[in-house]
């Protein structure tokens, strides 16, 4: 019975059955496409390799092939696992100080119009240095430690995040910025509550960027002077001429920039939760 007193059919409850149905299925299939078709495209790059190393006797030297790049991975995991680490970590701390910065230089420029100007043209001239041209000078400023690879992968991974949150803070739409002025919200609770939360995709745009440039700072750093490292261990073997050494370390490398681009995606998932609750 209805509240109206009248009998059901049970027609909404089936009606909404059949719409939510192919909506849920759509809904699955898209996810299992987006999934799919990328390790489908890699699963065929695999294996197309390993059939042009096998088929075509190319030598190790040259181009070693996936399963002998993942045996060697599997046997020496510990080797691999001990250069994966500072790598990551550096990255990661360059990642962070980047970010730090390249967030507090957007503040600044948003907010002060002399700082802008003064600001914005050098940072564009120094984006136009090529960057791997200065990596010896920061080793001989700050030495052969990893001082000098964060530095340089900081030098490297702010400017797209100061650049993508300069553009998001000035995204705001200016009617919604003089309803709070008029509603006698002070400058720090319009940033809170509108400026920065409007900005965050740009934010995290910028700073998916960065934290690949970062890895490559890092990389660059350990090229020029390193005694551990990824970037030592494909120099050391490529001087050796160990091609599946060399792979080995990318691959591994390839698996921690995952991880840490994976790290600023959960992050971003993470802000968009928190701030869409706080919505009313």
């Amino acid at each position: 019975m209805s509240s109206s007193g009248l009998p059901s059919t049970g027609m909404g409850t089936e009606t909404g059955a059949i719409i939510a149905g192919p909506a849920a299925r759509d809904a699955g299939l898209s996810r299992l496409r987006s999934a799919g078709l990328p390790l489908g495209l890699a699963a065929i790059v695999l294996v197309a390799w390993q059939l042009a190393v096998t088929l075509g006797h190319i030598p190790p030297v040259i181009l070693p092939s996936p399963i002998s790049i993942g045996k060697y991975i599997y046997e020496r995991y510990d080797i691999l696992l001990m250069h994966a680490v500072p790598t990551t970590l550096e990255s990661a701390a360059g990642f962070v100080i980047a970010s730090l910065l390249g967030v507090g230089l957007a503040i600044l420029i948003t907010y002060s119009e002399i700082a802008r100007e003064a600001l914005y043209p050098n940072l564009v001239f120094f984006q136009l240095i090529p960057k791997i041209a200065l990596a010896p000078l920061f080793i001989i400023w700050l030495g052969i430690g990893s001082q000098s690879r964060i530095a340089f992968a900081v030098f490297i991974a702010f400017f797209p995040v100061v650049i993508s949150t300069s553009a998001g803070f000035a995204s705001v739409d200016r009617s919604m910025l003089r309803l709070c002025r008029a509603l006698t919200a002070n400058e720090w609770q319009i940033f809170s509550s509108v400026r920065f939360p409007a900005a965050l995709p740009y934010i995290f745009s910028g700073m998916k960027i960065a934290i690949t440039l970062a890895i490559i700072g890092v990389i660059i750093g350990e090229f020029i002077t390193a005694q551990a490292g990824l970037g030592y261990l494909i120099i050391f073997a490529t001087a050796r001429a160990d091609t599946e050494i060399s792979m080995a370390a990318i691959v591994v490398l390839c698996v921690c920039g995952l991880l840490l681009y994976g790290l600023v995606a959960l992050a971003e998932s993470i802000a968009n939760r928190f701030y869409s609750a706080e919505t009313p």
